[in-house]
């Protein structure tokens, strides 16, 4: 038996009343700054929240297909503006966080926190994985944009993957149908992934575990992980093109660090990390980015490329 759709009560004329019927969650101007970790930006008009991969398919296959579909995770490394998110955002949850371990094979869903599959390898003996710990994120996340840290990325474990595309349909992808490059992910735009599966080598829990711990160490030295931040904000540049200097490298020569715009602050810790101190908006955080570009590129000829997702209009209404 189908259970009816849980909605909230919409307006009148609201895009919500031409949703599908779900099992999952909808709701209608759903608050999004209080899920990201920069804790601003605007709401989603529909919120899809779906009870697992066949309630996603059958959703996106009844959807209209000029409706625009935005796919959240964590929100750890996203900036949503000000005026929000049109059309449905979808944010997957507990029907796409389990994680088993078989072997030296890890299946996890795309909701599963990078972390929590790190301590299932850890705990099954699994190493190879101990990356994933420093990757603030989902796997989701991680494999739209080939998430790595500490010298390694999802390409380097990654078997297959299972996505849901924007008509309904089910995909699987392999290793290579990936096109895994440095934080890009060739899969179609508008796929949702569901889950993957890793493959990892046999290794001792403890020293598994004493990795893990060296990682959480690095990164609590290094950055600003206590600050509203939304991780490494620009991708480091190629290296033939950029003398070998890392993104902070250039922010900091450019004279960035601690640049602010409001409350809106270039880290003092890392300088490729962006943190709201208060009261900042998704505006002034993302013009504190583009400042920042346009004075590495002035100090050094090197155009810094955005990391962070942006999603969303401006609150003015118009599109970024």
């Amino acid at each position: 038996m189908t259970a009816a759709p849980r909605m909230s009560a919409p307006p009148d004329g609201h895009l919500i009343g031409r949703m599908p019927a779900v099992r999952g969650r909808l709701s209608a101007d759903a608050p999004l700054a209080p899920v990201t970790w920069f804790r601003v930006g605007g709401p989603a008009e529909v919120m899809f929240r779906p009870a697992d991969a066949d309630d996603l398919a059958d959703f996106l296959a009844a959807l209209p297909a000029e409706v625009p579909v935005t796919v959240i995770g964590v929100a750890s490394n996203l900036l949503v503006r000000d005026g929000g998110v049109p059309g449905v955002t979808i944010r997957l949850g507990r029907g796409f966080t389990d994680i088993l371990a078989d072997g030296t094979t890890l299946t996890a869903g795309a909701a599963a926190l990078d972390l929590n599959v790190a301590m299932v390898a850890r705990d099954a003996g699994v190493s190879g994985l101990e990356f994933l710990s420093g990757i603030p994120g989902t796997i989701g996340g991680a494999l739209r944009m080939n998430g790595g840290a500490y010298g390694r990325e999802l390409a380097d474990v990654l078997v297959s993957a299972t996505a849901v595309a924007r008509d309904g349909r089910r995909l699987e992808f392999s290793h290579a149908g990936m096109g895994f490059t440095y934080r890009h992910s060739a899969a179609p735009e508008d796929c949702i992934f569901t889950g993957a599966v890793l493959r990892g080598e046999p290794g001792n829990p403890l020293e598994i575990a004493r990795r893990m711990a060296e990682i959480s160490d690095k990164r609590a030295d290094s950055q600003p992980v206590r600050s509203r931040t939304g991780g490494s904000t620009f991708k480091n540049p190629d290296p033939a093109t950029s003398g070998g200097r890392k993104a902070w490298e250039l922010i900091d020569g450019a004279g960035c660090r601690g640049l602010s715009i409001g409350d809106a602050q270039v880290s003092e810790k890392h300088c490729n990390f962006l943190i709201n101190n208060g009261t900042a908006t998704a505006a002034q955080l993302e013009a504190l980015g583009e400042e920042v570009r346009r004075r590495v590129f002035e100090t050094s000829g090197v155009t810094l490329e955005w990391e962070i997702k942006r999603i969303g209009i401006p609150a003015d209404g118009g599109h970024g």
